[in-house]
């Protein structure tokens, strides 16, 4: 029986204590002692998000392949337990060995939103390692960030030693190989780091500086010595259907957010929306195999006992063995299993597939239409035009789906009063399109579900030199929309809800934020901020407080549109999208002008330079 790191008094006492001890179905355990590398993978959240996580599960996967790794994982304790850590001075634990994440020799840290930054302040505060990367010592695990966030490391830098930009199959291999032989040579920390910044993909945070102009922007921002490289150029995994893969996913104890297998089919986008981060840094856009997925999608049910598999991409509808790999899975629908169908487009194609796949009267369909009008379509380049939405929501009806979700946002570049009001007129025009079905072949009213985000821009997307709008703005545009919802002649078949501006006005902040942000998120925690992105520990107040007293102001970051010439936090990092293609867009936005998608045409992006995956797939 192995020693778990908490009292059964402890276990007894917190919420959840199946967060904590691990040892579920397919966990990896190694003797720690054995191995030459100790690396302790963090998602900073609690267990049931992190557990969803697929990239955690990919590297879990790959790391511990390794002979002389031992990768073992950690989470976010919850409120309860962060407490009683704190007093009782316990070190936080990996769920594997039980073992403080202190003794480890990296500690990896996904960074998959905003708003999850206290929460990493928390995992460094509770291991007892120095929460400022220069305090610390080869006594102390390197701690290394990966995910989305790092495509702005800036707020995060001086809490991080390294930072890992892209995907994380390419030089893992080659950061554990660079370690161990600086560990047998007795280098310093400082030299290892010198070295380690050389990889492809690593930046090291320390080895920069920034200066500053007198207005508040980035006067330059250089390397420290000659042999540091300018630019961080993100690494990317072009052979798909030849990289890691977990045929053996963890099964978590708790119902997990995303309680599923999952399937990766392709990563990246063809649609070039303006708004969408994600479809510009995973670019080019790469699939894996029908061949190597039929045989993933059969190992990973069997051994993991699920009965759900999902289809995890961007955008499903553009995988092209999509009807091949359906048709094979509606046999494993046979033997009890379901499909998951996420980020389809709501065509003839998509409808069949779902329906056959589907529990019609228990599900309800998601469109993504972001705006209301047609030109604020336009100039986010959503490519949806009212007559695909209308006919979409018809074929849907027709189907025998109610439901239907629509998800927009508010605070777009340019947006009006008129394209606000044109969200409830499209939910109104789509509930038309139900009753105008003959009663006999309806089913009861139907349900149409408005939601709205408040848009905040992101780096290396056309929309990271716009203005965001203070909390005010966004609670009013958000009652536009209120208020017409009441003019529509179906608007008890309607539902609006809107999310908090608070949160919004933050993320504005770290998204574009540089280092002297990092100082107010800081004194945030030390406030007592954490879990900013679950509504009930979320303490806008105090978050105030520490801006105030930092002297930082939120104006300077959300409410500035940013010139085609400033510098901005992040303009090191070489995404494979060129700036002055983003700026073109960015020029084509505010003419309302559509871009073609990546199948139909190249656009220039720069993504060809990596030498696969759609860019060579037509010679465009």
């Amino acid at each position: 029986m192995r020693q778990l790191a908490l009292s059964d008094e402890i276990l007894l006492h917190i919420d959840k204590p199946a967060r904590y001890i691990g040892n579920e179905v397919n966990m990896v355990k190694k003797d720690p002692k054995a191995a030459a590398i100790r690396f302790a993978l963090c998602f900073p959240d609690v267990y049931e998000i992190g557990m969803s996580h697929l990239g955690i599960q990919i590297l879990y996967d790959m790391f511990n392949q390794r002979d002389d790794v031992c990768c073992e994982r950690v989470y976010s304790p919850w409120s309860d337990l962060h407490q009683i850590m704190k007093e009782q001075q316990i070190p936080l634990f990996t769920l594997e060995n039980q073992s403080p994440v202190k003794d480890m020799d990296f500690l990896g840290i996904t960074i998959q939103y905003e708003m999850c930054y206290t929460n990493i302040l928390q995992i460094l505060d509770l291991s007892q390692i120095p929460l400022m990367a220069g305090e610390r010592t080869w006594e102390h695990p390197l701690v290394i960030g990966g995910g989305p966030c790092t495509y702005n490391p800036e707020p995060l830098a001086e809490f991080f030693d390294l930072f890992y930009i892209g995907e994380g199959e390419t030089r893992y291999d080659e950061l554990f190989n660079l370690y161990k032989a600086a560990r047998e040579k007795d280098c310093s920390r400082e030299e290892f780091l010198r070295q380690a910044c050389r990889i492809p993909g690593i930046y090291v945070p320390s080895l920069y500086e920034a200066a500053y102009q007198e207005d508040g922007t980035i006067a330059s921002f250089q390397p420290k010595y000659d042999d540091v490289p300018a630019t961080v150029k993100k690494e990317i995994e072009m052979e798909l259907s030849h990289a890691a893969y977990p045929r053996r996913p963890l099964v978590p104890f708790l119902k997990a957010t995303q309680d599923r297998v999952v399937l990766e089919i392709q990563r990246g986008c063809i649609r070039g929306c303006r708004f969408c981060q994600a479809g510009m840094i995973y670019r080019p856009t790469r699939e894996r195999s029908l061949e190597m997925l039929k045989e993933c999608a059969g190992e990973m049910l069997g051994n993991t006992g699920h009965e759900e598999i999902s289809l995890s991409s961007l955008s499903s509808s553009d995988y092209s063995s999509l009807p091949e790999l359906l048709n094979y899975l509606i046999e494993h629908k046979e033997k009890g299993v379901n499909i998951s169908l996420p980020s389809l487009r709501i065509d003839a194609f998509s409808l069949e597939a779902m329906k056959k796949v589907q529990d019609i009267r228990k599900s309800s369909l998601t469109f993504a239409p972001e705006a209301g009008s047609q030109r604020l379509r336009n100039v986010i380049n959503k490519g949806l035009t009212e007559e695909a939405i209308l006919n979409g929501a018809e074929l849907a009806f027709e189907g025998g789906w109610q439901k239907v979700k629509l998800y927009f946002m508010l605070g777009l570049p340019t947006e009006t009063e008129e394209d606000r009001k044109e969200i409830p007129r499209l939910a109104d025009k789509i509930a038309r399109r139900y009753y105008e079905i003959p009663k006999d072949r309806r089913n009861g009213k139907c349900q149409i579900t408005i939601s709205a985000s408040f848009f905040v821009p992101k780096p290396f997307t056309p929309f990271q030199w716009a203005s965001m709008y203070p909390k005010e703005e966004y609670l009013k545009r958000a009652r536009t929309v209120n208020e017409e919802m009441k003019e529509q002649l179906n608007r008890k078949s309607l539902k609006f809800n809107w999310h908090e501006a608070d949160v919004t006005v933050l993320e504005g902040v770290f998204a574009r934020g540089d280092r002297r942000v990092g100082q107010v998120l800081l004194k945030a925690y030390q406030k007592g901020c954490l879990f900013d992105a679950w509504t009930e520990a979320f303490d806008n107040q105090k978050w105030m407080e520490a801006f105030e007293e930092c002297g930082i102001s939120i104006d300077f970051y959300n409410l500035r549109q940013r010139t085609a010439e400033e510098i901005l936090p992040w303009d090191f990092i070489d995404c494979g999208v060129s700036r002055s293609f983003l700026l073109k867009e960015w020029e084509r936005a505010q003419k309302g002008e559509v871009t073609l998608n990546c199948r139909q045409q190249c656009n220039g992006c720069g993504a060809a330079s990596f030498e696969g995956g759609v860019c060579v797939e037509h010679q465009n």
